[in-house]
C-alpha cells in the first residue's frame, strides 16, 4: 500500500476519552493480523502517543497526521529467508 492511499483508508479504531486500554491494544493486534494496515483516530481531548501505542501492539508506525495515525504489522525475519545466509 502506498503512502498516497493512506488517505483513502478509513479509521477502524477510534480512541475515546478513556484513552488507550489493554483491550484496545489487543484489538489493534487482532485487526493488524486481519488487515495488515489499520488507521487509528482519537478525540481532541485525549492524550495519545502513537509511537508508544505502536510499540505496545508490536506494530510499525507508518504515518501520523493530526489526530490520526497508520500502523502496519511488524514483519518477522525467518532464518531461511535472510539474504546474509547464503
Amino acid at each position: 500500500m502506498s503512502r498516497e492511499s493512506f488517505q483513502d483508508l478509513k479509521p477502524t479504531i477510534w480512541v475515546g476519552k478513556r484513552g488507550i486500554t489493554s483491550v484496545m491494544i489487543d484489538e489493534i493486534r487482532r485487526q493488524l493480523k486481519d488487515r495488515k494496515v489499520i488507521k487509528v483516530r482519537w478525540l481532541r481531548n485525549t492524550e495519545v502517543n502513537p509511537e508508544e501505542i505502536a510499540s505496545s501492539a508490536g506494530a510499525v508506525l507508518l504515518e501520523v497526521r493530526g489526530r490520526t495515525f497508520v500502523l502496519t504489522e511488524r514483519r518477522s525475519r525467518s532464518a531461511g529467508r535472510d539474504s546474509r545466509n547464503i
